[in-house]
């Protein structure tokens, strides 16, 4: 059962989405343009600083907060939802835990305000799920200055006017033959550091999503983020808490599948009575109830046990596996009962539909939660 403070916050984001992103984001989605004005708004709300301390501009909240509001969002469209869940948990939280004082001070108040956007420099084009083997980003010291040299791809928020720093994971080094793996805070703007144009995505049509280059990119020593050859570690909790908040978007997004389906069964009319009348129709729905019920279970339990201070990667990865396959189903099964009409770009259903997909993908694809899920029983090497 929620709080009440978290039931008022879930509240308020469910009707900021229904009345103010709803009437607009279909225009936005079918222009494939950043919503520079539903941020801004969001931004005021305090809904990029849920999560970060008021020393630093932020509301002084938990993370499950910040997993209620992108639920809420989700419910009508995740474009919005993951630029909001990249902003906060890639952009804004490792700097926050890793940070020095003079990075936070530098950083956090704009990101915790929504006036600028951190993103997070991982996946590479050759490299996918395989990480540490795939990484060919490079970071050698010079003169008190790190020179990198690489490529990012699928990097959410990196090149909206309001981006300021992208946090780039690249090897440092080696040791014991394996790669020393760093993260670097690289400025926008910074020589060397090139941001191409969007991706023509399937999905996610209002979020911004790009390919990162650096070719003999310099930034200060000083910009290294935590422990030098811990990156990679501090990704790994990173991203983590990134299941979590993954598994509520999902929630979100199927959950907003039932309230479109229930809506549509009343008002469609077929062989003289509403659709919602044929059983083949209220099994569908109802299967739909079940899998939004079970899937947000297992992301209250996953950020239940995170706040707790107790182990959560088993949680975190059975949340995120079965929401997203929640999200992906509902979708389709939502897109059945609009027939036609779910098949057309004015209705959400088909938009849910498009977005739905990449749940299964990024933040590690459902076979990479088995694989944590069998390991974290004891199974496997």
């Amino acid at each position: 059962m929620l709080s009440e403070e978290h039931d008022e916050l879930r509240a308020t984001v469910a009707e900021f989405a229904r009345e103010v992103v709803a009437p607009v984001i279909g225009d936005y989605y079918e222009r494939c343009a950043f919503p520079y004005d539903v941020v801004r708004k969001m931004g005021a709300m305090g809904l990029f600083g849920l999560p970060i301390p008021e020393e630093y501009g932020g509301m002084g909240g938990d993370y499950f907060a910040l997993c209620l509001a992108l639920e809420e969002l989700a419910r009508v469209d995740s474009s919005v939802a993951i630029t909001l869940e990249a902003a906060v948990s890639l952009g804004a939280m490792p700097i926050l835990r890793y940070g020095t004082a003079e990075q936070k001070e530098r950083w956090l108040p704009g990101m915790a305000a929504g006036e600028t956007l951190g993103a997070f420099g991982l996946t590479e084009p050759g490299g996918g799920s395989d990480v540490p083997g795939g990484m060919r980003t490079t970071a050698t010291l010079d003169g008190g200055e790190w020179v990198i040299d690489g490529t990012k791809a699928f990097i959410t928020n990196s090149g909206t006017d309001i981006t300021v720093v992208v946090a780039v994971a690249a090897i440092t080094g080696r040791q014991g033959g394996r790669p020393e793996i760093s993260t670097i805070l690289v400025p926008s703007g910074t020589p060397g550091f090139t941001v191409s144009k969007k991706y023509s995505k399937v999905g996610w049509s209002a979020s911004d999503t790009r390919e990162l280059s650096f070719a003999g990119c310099r930034v200060p020593a000083e910009n290294l983020l935590g422990e030098r050859g811990r990156g990679y570690a501090q990704f790994l909790r990173t991203l983590d808490e990134g299941r979590v908040a993954i598994a509520a978007l999902s929630v979100g997004l199927a959950q907003g599948c039932v309230d479109e389906s229930l809506r549509y069964a009343e008002e469609r009319q077929a062989f003289g009575r509403p659709i919602g009348r044929n059983q083949a129709i209220q099994f569908k729905i109802a299967d739909m109830e079940a899998r939004v019920h079970t899937s947000r279970l297992a992301y209250y339990h996953a950020a239940e046990r995170m706040l707790a201070g107790l182990p959560f990667k088993k949680e975190a990865a059975i949340a995120k596996l079965v929401s997203s396959n929640a999200a992906m189903d509902n979708a389709r099964d939502a897109t059945q009962i609009f027939g036609g009409y779910g098949f057309m770009n004015e209705f959400p259903v088909g938009r849910f539909y498009r977005d739905a997909k990449i749940l299964e993908i990024g933040e590690g694809t459902s076979e990479v939660q088995r694989i944590l899920i069998a390991r974290e029983l004891g199974l496997g090497a």
